[in-house]
């Protein structure tokens, strides 16, 4: 079972993109994010007919999460978190598929700090702690996927000292997302590549791509039933490098069956 995320940064304008990949790397499952596209313009035909069927939650202009799978009908088990009953930004959809809970999130930014939009950061990290901790307590295979716009460790910056009061790599952030790895989960990436510098994003400015000037934001994070399937993973980094990409390159994981 492969399991992708891909912060598509548009998906209708990066859907000729998004179905080159699909039929390159045939993923089985794949969360996308900031879909910018308000539900009823979500390209679920072009999907069907590429293979894929799909959930998705939208909003206008940013935001959105989806989840593709090629195993048929998607049983849709959660859409938002709880916590804040006045957050609309489509930011989360869990599913069950092939016997594991795939959850697909977009983390917020949190730029500038310090301000209002940070601290919602770290509220929703709080609450995305809370719901974790009831996956965990179902006792199932769960996978927490997408774009968390924190990067954990300097190995996942090329210049950490660049990025000392960016929201991204802010300690506050950093420190509650070792606590929901301490919680119960594992870093599947990270755990494969223990001191290795991987991106998944490039900046659009400064020849950014060119110069491997990157950032880890996309993340896996697997409970034990989980990671003792994990048989490997990857980064499509070329995909970056295609006309009218994404600044991000889709991430994938491989789990033995």
């Amino acid at each position: 079972m492969k399991i992708a995320t891909y912060n598509i940064n548009g998906i209708n304008a990066r859907i000729e993109n998004l179905l080159r990949w699909l039929a390159e790397a045939r993923p089985d499952v794949v969360c996308l994010q900031e879909l910018k596209c308000e539900d009823h313009k979500f390209p679920e035909r072009t999907l069907l007919d590429a293979g894929y069927h799909a959930i998705w939650q939208g909003q206008k202009s940013w935001n959105g999460v989806a989840i593709l799978s090629r195993y048929g009908e998607i049983q849709e088990t959660r859409r938002g978190l709880e916590g804040e009953d006045e957050d609309l930004h489509s930011r989360y959809i869990e599913a069950f598929i092939n016997g594991v809970v795939i959850s697909c999130l977009y983390l917020p930014n949190g730029n500038p700090f310090p301000g209002p939009k940070f601290e919602y950061k770290l509220r929703w990290i709080k609450r995305l702690h809370a719901h974790a901790d009831k996956l965990l307590s179902f006792g199932l295979p769960v996978a927490l996927i997408g774009d968390y716009n924190i990067m954990p460790t300097e190995l996942d910056t090329y210049k950490p000292e660049k990025y000392v009061n960016n929201a991204l790599f802010r300690p506050e952030a950093r420190k509650l997302w070792r606590a929901l790895i301490k919680s119960g989960w594992t870093d599947a990436i990270r755990h494969l590549h223990p001191d290795e510098p991987i991106y998944t994003f490039w900046d659009y400015l400064r020849n950014a791509y060119r110069r491997n000037a990157g950032l880890r934001l996309d993340h896996f994070l697997l409970n034990e039933p989980l990671m003792n399937r994990l048989g490997g993973d990857g980064v499509d980094k070329e995909v970056r490098g295609w006309e009218h990409s994404s600044d991000h390159a889709p991430a994938w994981i491989k789990l033995k069956d």
